[in-house]
């Protein structure tokens, strides 16, 4: 397969190329040859913004192309704005696939200073007392507002995690690990699935129950969901050595490879009344994808990490043949992604699906190259 990833890569770094040009901010989605962009006016659509600075500081990792690494650092300087703001959970989207991965990247560890100040400002989130990062909700806010969390923060750990390898200051990686630890108890159902949203009493910290934002219901499994909190979990573990998290990882590993069709992309939500005819989600396969080969190479099970591997090179694959815009126009280099289901926003291309369909032809094609850019050191004692 080899020589189908080189050239998957290089379909990849073409389009990334030809936007390069044509983009006037952030990309989000797409139907045709042009990309919807981020709606500045809600502070909240911003957490896209690093999928399109990582896929630039990966080419230019990969190629050394230079005009990579000049449109990376000026998209790089154009999040900057975010690293104080409480009006999203995703700083770790955002700076970790920004500033940190450009750091790595060129060898400029001056990128790093504005993935420190984020990392503060994602501390401000935690509530001690329900030992949660907070999603959406304003930190000053209702009780509802400041009860919730939601299974996506898992993806946004790994900017804690880094600060403090960073800085030495184990409370970020703590913060880290107790929701990760708190999230594996409410967001994790017996038979393997995810929920997406959990409401606490931000004064007690006591649980309330579970709800949804993007799945079809509070029972049911969100697709993308459960990828963000298979990744999480496996980069969790290599960051803390602690098996639980090993453990929980495999076992969402599981339910994917369980409850895949046939061509390995899951449908939007796993519990879809509407199942075999409705819209697929290929960002969650590519988030699989890369998440699954992450928890290979944490494994300590050889035949489970053959196992993982196995089925993340299927799932790259069936996005190539059957997802990849090779005979279409549109921006995106992936098409078939879900965003929404409920607002309408599905059927397209979507930058973070390309993202990680890119990080994961690296991850195949150049695996050194990742463990350069995502090291995972021995966890702080």
């Amino acid at each position: 397969m080899s020589n189908s990833w080189h050239d998957a890569l290089q379909f990849s770094l073409g389009k990334i190329e030809k936007s390069i040009p044509l983009l006037e901010d952030f990309p989000d989605r797409c139907h045709g040859s042009t990309w919807t962009l981020v709606n500045q006016n809600r502070l909240s659509s911003n957490w896209v913004d690093g999928f399109w600075v990582g896929q630039l500081w990966l080419a230019y990792a990969y190629t050394k192309n230079p005009k990579f690494e000049a449109a990376a650092r000026e998209w790089t300087e154009r999040v900057a704005w975010l690293k104080t703001t409480l009006g999203t959970h995703d700083l770790g989207f955002i700076f970790y696939l920004s500033n940190v991965l450009g750091a790595y990247a060129t060898g400029d560890e001056t990128l790093f200073e504005n993935a420190r100040i984020a990392a503060e400002t994602f501390t401000k989130r935690w509530n001690p007392r329900g030992e949660y990062l907070l999603a959406w909700g304003k930190v000053d806010g209702t009780p509802y507002q400041r009860g919730q969390i939601n299974i996506d923060l898992m993806m946004n750990l790994s900017l804690l995690f880094w600060a403090s390898h960073d800085t030495g200051d184990l409370n970020y990686a703590r913060i880290a690990a107790r929701h990760a630890r708190t999230s594996r108890l409410v967001l994790i159902r017996p038979d393997n699935s995810t929920v997406h949203v959990a409401d606490f009493n931000p004064d007690t910290g006591a649980y309330l129950r579970p709800e949804t934002l993007q799945g079809l219901s509070h029972a049911s499994c969100w697709s993308r969901g459960q990828a963000w909190a298979l990744y999480g979990y496996a980069e969790t573990y290599r960051r803390t050595n602690e098996p639980v998290f090993l453990y929980t990882a495999r076992r969402l590993a599981e339910y994917v490879i369980a409850n895949a069709p046939e061509d390995k992309v899951p449908y939007w939500d796993y519990d879809s009344l509407d199942i075999p005819n409705t819209y697929r989600d290929s960002s969650a396969a590519a988030v699989y994808a890369s998440g699954l080969l992450e928890l290979a190479d944490a494994e300590t099970d050889e035949l489970l990490a053959e196992r993982w591997r196995n089925e993340a090179v299927d799932i790259t694959a069936s996005l190539w043949k059957n997802y990849a815009t090779q005979e279409d126009d549109m921006a995106s280099i992936l098409k078939h992604a879900t965003h929404f289901e409920r607002h309408g926003n599905v059927d397209h291309g979507l930058i973070y699906g390309d993202y990680y369909f890119l990080e994961t032809l690296l991850r195949l094609v150049s695996p050194e190259l990742i463990a350069e850019l995502f090291p995972r050191p021995r966890p702080l004692s």
